[in-house]
Formats: C-alpha cells, structure tokens, sequence
C-alpha cells in the first residue's frame, strides 16, 4: 500500500511557525490582514472562502470579506480592487476567481499585495526566478507537502499534468527551482501514459475527473492530485482514480486530505510576508 501523503501535518507545522510570526508582528503593532475579494456565492468560492477564514484564526491573521452581487459592473469591481491597494490596514488581497472581467481586475491589484500570484508581475517574477511577489497559493502547496513529507525534489524527473497559470505552469517553475527535471504535459499530450509512467514525482492539476489511471502510474512514483471533483453522490475525487493508483505507487494524496489544507496555510505565510514588508 502506499503511503498517504496527507497534509494535515504539513497545515498543523506551518500554522504553529506563523502564528509565531503574526504575534510577533502584532507586538510591533502590525496586524496581519487579510481581504477576500468574492462575486456572487458560488458554492465553491463560499467553501475556499471558509476554509481561508478558519486558517487565518488558526494563525493569527485577520480576514476580512468584500463580496459583491453577481452582475457587479466593470466600474464597481475595479473601484473595489482600488479601495483594497489604497487601504494600508490590508496587506494581502486573494481575488476569488474566475471574477468578472478577471485578467483586467487582476492587472489592477498591487503586485505587493497580490499574495495569490495573479497579476502578470508576480507571474513575471515567478518565471524569473526571482524572489519577488507570490507563486500561486496551490502551486506552492504542492512542493511544500512534498518537501514536509521528506520527498527529495533535486536531480529527480518530474511531471506536471495541467497547464494553468493557476497550478500547472507555476508548479512547473517552482520544481525546477528545487532543481528537479520538469515535463509539462496536459490532456491533448500524445500517449499521456507513457509520459506519466517515466515520471519519478507526477502532478497532477490537469481539472479532469480520474483522467490518471493505472495505466499511467508505476511502483516507486510519488503522486500529488490536485483535482477535486464533486461526484453525484457528494463524494469527492481527484483527477487521479485513487483506487487504481494507490495500490501500485509509492506515495499518493488522498483527494480530499491532501494538497487543500495546506494550500490555506501557504496563503497565509504569504499574508505574513506581505505584512512584514516582503
């Protein structure tokens, strides 16, 4: 059987080192905080928007909500991003996305307190490789649960399924800065399989139930599932059909139980960040 790469333990470790540091900043007068930027309430953004309260409590961040109705014009939306840049009480801002008129409202949120990656200089520094703005709050999670789980990232071949700019594509940079060897593949990749089967670590983010079977899987693989997808009977999977899976790989994440907790807690060390001064 595999071992389950669950990251509870990596939330549980993070959250005690940045509760840490937001007392320390409070005791300098600081209060970490953070504004969640929501249209309408989609059950999925309502879900995240709970699970990012409840972390942030859990390390001492404030969290703040700005929810605007659906049908918000192009007008109000920026003016609340603009009130959100204007506003030094808040020192990070996570858009609930995909927002109306969403790359133009993500180009108007300061980089500086874009702690999700979202506006084109924080993916600019990212593909850069330098140490300025937020890799996406996701992406990020995926490396460090492997890292807290002991998975060495150098020297060994990795691939990423998916090629968002939310997890795919940043997952991808932040491996090869842990000096891995980094395939990017998606749905439309010929014989996916093959190429899934000669990773040593596979991610996959590619937003497609069970698209990973065993077909594509080996022994010895680390398997990171970033999907999640509401069944009708409201059991939630992955991207990877876990039960063809775990009984041939290494190490797998359970779906839900793995990369999700630990996504919150990235986003607030970069809240953190963010209010310490970068």
């Amino acid at each position: 059987m595999a071992e389950l790469l669950k990251g509870a333990g990596a939330a549980k470790a993070l959250t005690e080192t940045l509760r840490a540091e937001a007392e320390a900043l409070r005791a300098r007068g600081v209060t970490p905080t953070l504004a969640i930027l929501r249209v309408g309430e989609r059950d999925g953004d309502l879900a995240y928007e709970r699970a990012a309260r409840k972390r942030c409590e859990q390390c001492g961040v404030e969290a703040r909500v700005t929810a605007l109705p659906d049908g918000v014009t192009r007008e109000a939306l920026l003016q609340a991003i603009g009130a959100l840049n204007g506003d030094p009480s808040v020192h990070g801002v996570l858009p609930l996305r995909p927002l109306p008129f969403d790359a133009e409202v993500c180009a108007a949120l300061a980089p500086e307190k874009d702690v999700d990656g979202v506006t084109p200089a924080s993916m600019a520094a990212l593909y850069a490789g330098s140490d300025a703005g937020f890799a996406p709050c996701t992406a990020e999670a995926c490396v460090t649960l492997l890292r807290h789980c002991g998975i060495a990232l150098a020297g060994r071949r990795a691939a990423v399924i998916g090629r968002s700019l939310v997890i795919g594509k940043p997952a991808a940079m932040l491996l090869l800065r842990e000096n891995a060897t980094v395939t990017v593949a998606h749905s439309k990749t010929a014989d996916l399989p093959a190429l899934c089967r000669e990773a040593d670590i596979l991610i996959v983010a590619a937003g497609k139930e069970g698209l990973v079977g065993a077909d594509c899987v080996r022994p010895g693989q680390v398997v990171v599932d970033v999907g999640i997808h509401t069944a009708p009977d409201g059991t939630l999977r992955g991207d990877v059909r876990f039960d063809e899976a775990e009984p041939v790989v290494a190490a797998i994440t359970p779906v839900p139980g793995g990369v999700g907790s630990v996504t919150t807690a990235v986003l607030c060390a970069h809240v953190l960040r963010a209010a310490s001064g970068g």
